[in-house]
């Protein structure tokens, strides 16, 4: 069993504690919630929790969790001998984060080990609520390569997701500054700089439009929850985002988890690595 202790920040504060469960977690099932319920593997201020509490700023939250991921879960898109591009699911970490579950970089260790190829690690990261393609390098001149032609944007990452409202005009590209908070794990969008702050580039485009929108997004700069919380300052937050988003909309949608899929990848390395040059990479989007 994995334990894990949430301390209620005054941004949760209010959840019912099975929603805040399914958005903290997103790859637990409904089956799961009730099975930790049921077994009372989950505790508020250390006593078995009962029915579903709104949540009080600085109760202590405790779960436990079973282990339940292995290599066979590897979903792999394309493999050759300098990269590996899996596609990864929602619920999980790139890399490790402290809390004893398996991430997506350890999975990917099982994988080579299986296959007798060293370790491959991640170019970039995706968070942990958000699914699709993620890229790791076999070797380190492939990983130095990779990583240089993700500093000088020279790979396109392009999006899916599905947003609140008709957005106007029903494509763009819009510029802001990100500052990041760590001690919350969140960041703030501004529309001048200050000191910290990083500029970001964010583009869309419109694929349907009505009270739930489809965005194909191009991300041009890469920095901690951009497009969440970018989409979300321009007010058409990212549907099943309750950090950023709207959660009594996502709640009369229906929607637990974060709509949001990293679909489409072309990689450009300057014939550093032939092989791979001017390749786009997609999958289909679970929604």
């Amino acid at each position: 069993m994995i334990r894990k202790t949430i301390l209620v920040s005054s941004d949760t504060a209010g959840t019912r504690l099975r929603d805040f469960l399914r958005a903290w977690q997103p790859g637990l099932k409904e089956s799961d919630v009730r099975k930790l319920f049921a077994s009372r593997d989950v505790k508020i201020n250390g006593r078995p929790a009962a029915g579903n509490p709104v949540l009080q700023s600085g109760e202590e939250i405790t779960l436990y969790l079973p282990k339940a991921r292995s290599a066979a879960e590897i979903r792999v898109v394309y493999e050759d001998a300098d990269i590996l591009l899996v596609n990864k699911p929602a619920g999980i970490s790139v890399e490790p984060d402290g809390s004893g579950a398996l991430s997506l970089t350890e999975l990917c260790r099982q994988y080579a080990e299986a296959r007798h190829f060293q370790p491959p690690v991640p170019c970039h990261r995706l968070d942990v609520r958000t699914c699709g393609l993620c890229l790791f390098a076999k070797h380190e001149q492939a990983s130095e390569i990779l990583l240089e032609a993700f500093q000088q944007r020279t790979i396109e990452k392009y999006y899916v997701c599905l947003v609140r409202g008709i957005m106007k005009p029903p494509s763009g590209i819009c510029e802001a500054f990100l500052l990041k908070d760590a001690d919350r794990a969140k960041v703030t969008i501004l529309d001048h700089p200050v000191p910290g702050a990083l500029p970001i580039t964010t583009g869309y485009e419109t694929l349907s439009s009505g009270p739930v929108s489809r965005l194909k997004v191009h991300l041009i700069t890469g920095r901690t929850h951009q497009i969440r919380a970018h989409l979300a300052a321009l007010g058409h937050p990212i549907l099943g985002d309750d950090l950023y988003g709207d959660h009594a909309f996502n709640r009369s949608q229906k929607s637990r988890h974060l709509k949001l899929c990293a679909f489409s990848l072309t990689i450009q390395t300057g014939g550093k690595l032939p092989g791979l040059d001017g390749r786009e990479f997609t999958i289909d989007p679970p929604f």
